[in-house]
């Protein structure tokens, strides 16, 4: 497989990808994320189709601009880069921020999308399919008190990778969750600084931005311009959440064709790393199904 760097006309994308005469399956990481989570998934594709993993803006090794992190323009700059690497058609399996990426190039793109595995936009944060639902006031008032988070929140900054790296280890072996998925995707989760400090690839300014527009996000109005069957993936903890299965119930009642798969155990995002095997074989049955 090829990585680059593509200069699209306003910005440059990172991308990873292999490119024949083969069905194409696009994979979008979630927010905070790098295409380095998909180490353990993408073994069990690349025999099969082509493979297109990017990094979006403000992610990864792509490029950072100040503004342009609602899932719209995220979704433009995909849509963009795969005009660019000639792709006609294509499957998409998105997490997290990337299953509402893709949902968004689904509906704005119908005749492009073959298939969507959606790992996330189970729900929107506010409203009727909302976890938060109140009056406009009581929106309102939620929505300054987690303002007043977002801009509380520092840059880290580390003086090796290594520091990071030992700390994110931590944590996930005292929940039982290291394994070397992880570890490629930290690796690749921080950048270095001109002073030779290392940060967050992920910057508190793309952050605040992509969550601040998620917000007023109706993901109703996108599932009723999708025409492809669409495969939901919810985490143990979204599948026993009665406000998420009602959105969920909600969402699939504006399509033609679905399916609903709960992977035991998972955990949302971290599924492709937690339980590589069990999600690839998940995503694979799907998309075998629905290929032209």
């Amino acid at each position: 497989m090829i990585e680059e760097m593509i200069e699209l006309d306003h910005m440059g994308i990172n991308v990873r990808y292999s490119l024949n005469d083969k069905s194409v399956v696009l994979f979008l990481h979630f927010s905070g994320g790098n295409l380095n989570m998909w180490e353990g998934i993408l073994p069990q594709f690349q025999n099969e189709y082509n493979i297109i993993v990017p990094d979006f803006r403000g992610h990864g090794k792509s490029d950072k601009p100040l503004a342009g992190y609602h899932i719209d323009d995220m979704a433009n700059d995909i849509y963009l880069l795969l005009e660019r690497l000639n792709v006609e058609c294509c499957h998409i399996v998105g997490s997290s921020m990337g299953a509402e990426i893709g949902l968004s190039l689904a509906a704005s793109h119908p005749e492009f999308v073959l298939s969507l595995i959606c790992e996330g936009a189970l729900h929107n944060e506010f409203g009727e399919y909302g976890l938060f639902n109140g009056t406009e006031e009581e929106i309102e008032h939620k929505k300054e008190v987690m303002r007043t988070v977002l801009a509380e929140r520092e840059e880290r900054v580390f003086k090796a990778k290594e520091e990071y790296i030992e700390e994110k280890r931590e944590e996930l072996i005292q929940q039982g969750l290291w394994n070397e998925y992880f570890l490629a995707f930290f690796e690749n989760n921080l950048q270095q600084m001109q002073n030779g400090n290392f940060t967050y690839c992920y910057l508190n300014h793309v952050r605040t931005e992509y969550i601040q527009k998620y917000w007023d996000v109706k993901f109703e109005q996108y599932y009723k311009k999708v025409k492809c069957p669409i495969l939901f993936l919810p985490s143990e903890e979204e599948w026993e959440d009665e406000k998420i299965r009602s959105s969920l119930s909600a969402f699939t009642s504006l399509l033609e064709t679905y399916e609903i798969e709960h992977i035991e155990n998972s955990i949302h995002a971290y599924v492709w790393m937690q339980h590589p095997i069990a999600a690839g074989k998940a995503v694979k049955r799907f998309i075998r199904k629905h290929d032209e």
